[in-house]
């Protein structure tokens, strides 16, 4: 099983690489939730370690309605990104009805190309989420980042798996959502092929190596 760490600082970063996590997902504040980490943060971490780095691409916290000034600066972002190596963009837009809004997903993928694309938990507040998953599978997204509509995964679950078995191979789905080494084994049993997690120290900012062995640890076993 795949495991992405979300980091949102250098240290977390950091600590990613040092515990064996396949992948990194790079972002800051994520007491907000995550929003789009400063270039000089994306360009330290790609210079500086050797795994995947995927980018969150969000403008500000909030919905995922953006007006034409934020999707122009999501673009830039994706631009940058792409300039400077970055394994994949992290990233989600809706329409004012709570659904996917098909143009402009449209345009950040095929701008992100040759980069993965996974659309994130913008997907969690969709008033379809089957109807969603058809658009994005349809849009050719290579995985999409969701707890299912629920808080966590282990909430989310039954609709996770029916998520996975309607996508079957044409995406994944990268389960989020309070993922621990606790837990782990509950998705791994499930067949699911990517979680994603924190992993971090309690009451901390970074996340903690040794969770990170014991989720990837796990994730082999």
């Amino acid at each position: 099983m795949l495991i992405e760490i979300c980091a949102s600082t250098y240290q977390s970063a950091l600590n990613a690489e040092k515990g064996g996590a396949h992948r990194i997902e790079l972002c800051e504040n994520l007491a907000v939730g995550g929003i789009t980490p400063s270039y000089s943060l994306i360009k330290r971490v790609i210079e500086e370690l050797s795994i995947p780095v995927n980018i969150l691409v969000r403008p500000r916290k909030g919905d995922f309605v953006y007006d034409e000034e934020e999707f122009n600066q999501m673009k830039k972002d994706i631009e940058f990104c792409k300039e400077i190596g970055c394994h994949g963009i992290v990233t989600g837009v809706l329409d004012n009805n709570g659904s996917i809004d098909i143009a402009r997903t449209i345009e950040l993928i095929e701008l992100s190309r040759p980069m993965s694309f996974t659309f994130h938990r913008a997907f969690d507040i969709t008033v379809n989420p089957l109807e969603a998953l058809t658009s994005l599978m349809d849009l050719g997204v290579d995985r999409i980042l969701t707890s299912g509509h629920e808080i966590s995964a282990l909430q989310g679950i039954s609709l996770l798996k029916e998520l996975k078995d309607t996508a079957k191979d044409k995406l994944t789905i990268l389960v989020g959502g309070s993922v621990r080494a606790s837990n782990i084994d509950h998705f791994k049993n499930t067949g699911f092929k990517e979680a994603h997690s924190s992993a971090l120290i309690e009451g901390g900012l970074h996340s903690d190596i040794e969770e990170i062995r014991k989720l990837m640890a796990l994730a082999k076993s």
